[in-house]
């Protein structure tokens, strides 16, 4: 079984700490994502665990077992990095089983290998080309195969699609998450595209400034961030935010002011709050409706509207001058320069406290069921 633990992980750079006692579970066969801004320490953490990096304090355990002092080799861990890093003048059979060759592996058990990599991955017809004779996603398809034929307790990524584009940027996601599913040995994979988090993640791990700021599936990140931070990072269009001042507080409630002078109540856990006190309200851009029949209510000037086929992006600012994004049905008539009326249900909402804390009720996917984007578009 490939466990991974991290236990009090620490890494300094001479006086600067970049990792701060990172503490993490993670089970055989999950596929976890470390995500978070440049220079949160996602790739340190990953090379913490590879063993390309050294640690400062704390341990890493594969399988139960300490690898804190092994070499990279001896691991059990195989690494996909950004760059293909592919021998130019090996054909695709040869940089697959280049590694395997240096670790003095018989050519039989070299060639069953490589064929059954080239198999999951669909390279069988590639084998004997040369890199320069192929496509980006197929050069990362053959660096990821060249980590398959080792069979490693856990695969390890680092940021592999940056260099593709776009089209190939989804398809090779599609073929990462396949090749979990086929393999199921644990994956840990680094990106700063919380969009790939979202959509092959197990488990996501947000890294902030070399902490975490929340471990939990998509959908708990998505429904309940612990914080501001995340409720702003994951989901994209991001989440809109509003000040709001507090007019009265009960012991599970808010009498809150809104932008535009608009007055609501508000579940929240209003421990240690008092009138006065400044609160932020967050929707995300999906759950605000083409219309002013929800329970808050909001007046926007249209600026810039993308259509996109399937959905309508609308950046507009509402009353109180600060920047709003809607995400609304493909076939929505908004335009430049509109003056509209816009709404969303207070259940749905996030609300955080002056130290950036959620403060709402815990939220459940059946609570989104009325106010998906493409009923907003017809509401």
């Amino acid at each position: 079984m490939a466990d991974l633990q991290l236990e009090g992980v620490v890494k300094r750079f001479g006086e600067v700490q970049t990792i701060h006692g990172v503490d993490l579970d993670i089970t055989h066969g999950e596929f976890v994502v470390f995500v978070g801004p440049s220079g949160c320490g996602k790739s340190t953490l990953l090379r913490l665990i590879a063993g390309l990096e050294e640690l400062s304090e704390g341990d890493i355990r594969i399988g139960g077992e300490s690898v804190a002092h092994l070499p990279a080799a001896q691991r059990g861990v195989a690494m996909v990095f950004q760059s293909y890093a592919l021998y130019p003048h090996m054909t695709v059979r040869e940089n697959m089983g280049f590694g395997l060759r240096m670790a003095k592996f018989d050519k039989a058990e070299i060639d069953r290998r490589v064929e059954e990599a080239a198999a999951i991955l669909k390279l069988e017809p590639l084998l004997e080309r040369r890199p320069k004779a192929l496509s980006g996603g197929q050069r990362q398809r053959v660096a990821i195969g060249r980590t398959i034929v080792r069979n490693p307790k856990v695969f390890l990524f680092d940021e592999p699609l940056s260099n593709l584009d776009a089209e190939l940027r989804v398809q090779m996601r599609v073929e990462i998450a396949k090749l979990h599913a086929a393999l199921g040995n644990t994956m840990v994979y680094v990106t700063h595209d919380q969009v790939e988090a979202m959509t092959m993640a197990d488990k996501i791990v947000v890294l902030r400034d070399g902490r975490i700021e929340q471990v939990g599936s998509p959908l708990e990140l998505y429904l309940n961030p612990v914080n501001e931070f995340v409720a702003g990072f994951i989901g994209s269009p991001r989440m809109n935010f509003f000040e709001c001042r507090v007019l009265d507080v009960a012991d599970d409630r808010l009498r809150l002011e809104l932008p535009g002078d608009e007055r609501i109540d508000m579940p929240a856990d209003a421990t240690g709050l008092r009138s006065g006190d400044h609160v932020t309200l967050g929707i995300r851009p999906e759950h605000i409706l083409e219309h002013d029949r929800a329970d808050i209510r909001l007046a926007i000037d249209v600026e810039v509207v993308e259509h996109l086929g399937g959905s309508t992006f609308v950046y507009a600012r509402h009353i109180g001058g600060d920047a709003i994004t809607l995400q609304v049905g493909g076939l929505s008539d908004i335009q430049p320069k509109d003056h509209r009326r816009v709404s969303f249900s207070r259940q749905i909402c996030q609300l955080f406290d002056g130290d950036g804390r959620n403060i709402s009720p815990h939220k459940v996917p059946g609570e989104l069921k009325d106010e998906e984007p493409g009923q907003a578009a017809t509401a």
